[in-house]
């Protein structure tokens, strides 16, 4: 009878472990490839809902070109400020448009979102 209660102490632990592990797993945050449109928010009127190439257009060549399944995401930067600009494909177009911009210094830093685009077309 003794050997029986250590036996199945071992298996009452192993048990309890799925509940230890589970709830953290539910809560981790998804990768920034998994990430809807809807996560990041909004670009401002003039950026909003442009393409690849009216990107270009206005701020030149972009420094990288990162594409995934579900976003394109394209950085732009001068040495004063570094824009990074999220395209995904919508409903209404085949082409992925920006739905979202984050601005920054080039040290990390937050800046000015109109300054930033103001700077990056003056050049």
């Amino acid at each position: 009878m003794t050997v029986f209660r250590f036996a199945a102490l071992p298996c009452s632990l192993i048990l309890l472990l799925p509940g230890c592990v589970g709830p953290a797993a539910v809560g981790t945050a998804p990768s920034p490839t998994m990430r809807s449109a809807a996560h990041y928010g909004s670009a401002p009127e003039g950026i909003a809902g442009r393409d690849a190439r009216q990107l270009v257009a206005m701020f030149g060549q972009p420094r990288l070109d990162i594409r995934e399944r579900t976003v394109r995401k394209l950085q732009f930067t001068n040495g004063r400020c570094v824009l990074d600009a999220y395209l995904y494909v919508t409903g209404r177009k085949k082409e992925p448009i920006v739905t979202h911009i984050d601005t920054r210094l080039p040290n990390g830093n937050d800046t000015d979102t109109g300054a930033c685009i103001q700077s990056l077309q003056t050049n």
